[in-house]
C-alpha cells in the first residue's frame, strides 16, 4: 500500500493537482487546494475529499 498522508502533508492527485491535508479519515483525506499557485484560475472548490488509494505524498508536514 502507498504511504498514508498525515495532517499537514502535501499530496498530489488527479491531473497534477496538489493540496495540504487538513483532516485524515479512515478511507480518505480532506485537502485544502488553495495551496496551489494557480488555484484561482482553476475555479475549484477550496477543499476536496480524496481516497487514500488516489494520491501520492510529495512533501511532509507543510510549513504554515
Amino acid at each position: 500500500m502507498a504511504e498514508k498522508a498525515e495532517l499537514g502533508n502535501i499530496i498530489e492527485f488527479g491531473d497534477g493537482l496538489q493540496g495540504i491535508v487538513e483532516k485524515v479519515n479512515e478511507n480518505s483525506v480532506i485537502v485544502n487546494l488553495t495551496y496551489m499557485d494557480n488555484f484561482r484560475s482553476l475555479e475549484l472548490e477550496e477543499r476536496t475529499v480524496i481516497n487514500h488509494k488516489r494520491y501520492q505524498v510529495i512533501a511532509e508536514q507543510a510549513a504554515k
